[in-house]
């Protein structure tokens, strides 16, 4: 079975070895890593963006679930070891093999501009809903290109299947009303974690799309701005244990599978695209454009030349370090 990784130059076959054998990014990274974890936690502050459609974009995808599935394999490791008294020695060793170097700048640049987006992104998208889809659409639109181009083989007639059943999934989640809670239970914020976490390894499907058709969005902005600690905390376990239970089959799925995995992702990335419509009402429901319709188009000109230059910058960037 051959396995693909994806890089600058497009997908390169790999040797099937362990994660432990694979070289760790340097900290010299660190900055360029944290500004990349930005960039994804700001899309997850968006409704209708996915943060894995961006750690797409920017090169992120394939390590990211890489050393995410290290983490999760080492924190088993570690619960098992103390649960069955055979010490923390296997743990710790699976500790160190984690990619530290990529991951840590990553998480904290993602948690850093997330919060910072709550309280200025969202907002725009409330007050010029719009202009500000439009943008977001262009960029998406874009997106598209990025996992059909990290697809090892030819497209497929199978492939077409996969990505439109990816698309219609996407499409018929996209168009759910939102929901309103005023004060949640602290068992459904752990579910809404749990399930909204994986939009960061999911591209097409959006976290915080996830909290507004469980009406947990609005809750999880008050709690961050009220400092609530119960409820971030709540929010933070099921978000580990969500991510925990499907980051491991996603990585399974990436190595050894990756040509159906991809034609999924580029449908639910396609699908999404309903959510960003920029002509819509408040209850979902599309419209045909309307107004002047000059500025949209600008500004979805924009979004996709911003996501071109991404894709771009990361090509050339994944090129110079492996030389």
């Amino acid at each position: 079975m051959t396995i693909y990784r994806s890089t600058g130059e497009g997908p390169v076959p790999l040797d099937p070895v362990g994660e432990a054998s694979r070289p760790k990014t340097p900290w010299r990274f660190a900055p360029f890593n944290a500004l990349r974890g930005g960039m994804v936690g700001a899309a997850e502050s968006v409704p209708g963006i996915s943060g894995g459609t961006i750690a797409l974009v920017v090169g992120l995808y394939d390590q990211l679930i890489d050393a995410a599935s290290a983490m999760v394999h080492a924190s088993r490791t570690m619960v098992s070891g103390v649960a069955r008294r055979r010490g923390a020695g296997e743990g710790l060793k699976a500790l160190k093999a984690v990619d530290w170097p990529l991951l840590l700048p990553v998480m904290v640049g993602m948690a850093v501009v997330l919060v910072l987006s709550l309280k200025t992104i969202a907002p725009l998208l409330e007050s010029h809903p719009v202009p500000m889809r439009a943008l977001f659409f262009g960029m998406i639109l874009v997106s598209i290109a990025v996992p059909l181009r990290m697809m090892p083989g030819r497209f497929r007639p199978l492939d077409g299947m996969l990505l439109a059943v990816g698309a219609v999934a996407a499409f018929v989640l996209t168009g759910l009303p939102a929901a309103e809670i005023d004060r949640p239970p602290l068992w459904l914020v752990f579910i809404g974690a749990a399930i909204a976490i994986n939009a960061l390894v999911l591209p097409g499907v959006s976290g915080s799309f996830v909290l507004l058709a469980m009406g947990l969005y609005v809750p999880v902005q008050h709690a961050i701005d009220e400092r609530n600690l119960v409820f971030i905390g709540v929010f933070g376990l099921g978000a580990a244990i969500g991510l925990g239970s499907f980051v491991k089959l996603l990585q399974w799925l990436l190595h050894h599978r990756r040509q159906v995995t991809m034609a999924v992702l580029a449908g639910l990335m396609i699908g999404s695209l309903r959510s960003l419509w920029p002509w819509q009402t408040e209850a979902n429901e599309l419209q045909a454009p309307s107004g002047s319709i000059v500025g949209p188009l600008l500004l979805m000109l924009v979004g996709a030349g911003l996501v071109l230059t991404a894709m771009i910058w990361e090509a050339k960037q994944h090129k110079k370090n492996a030389q």
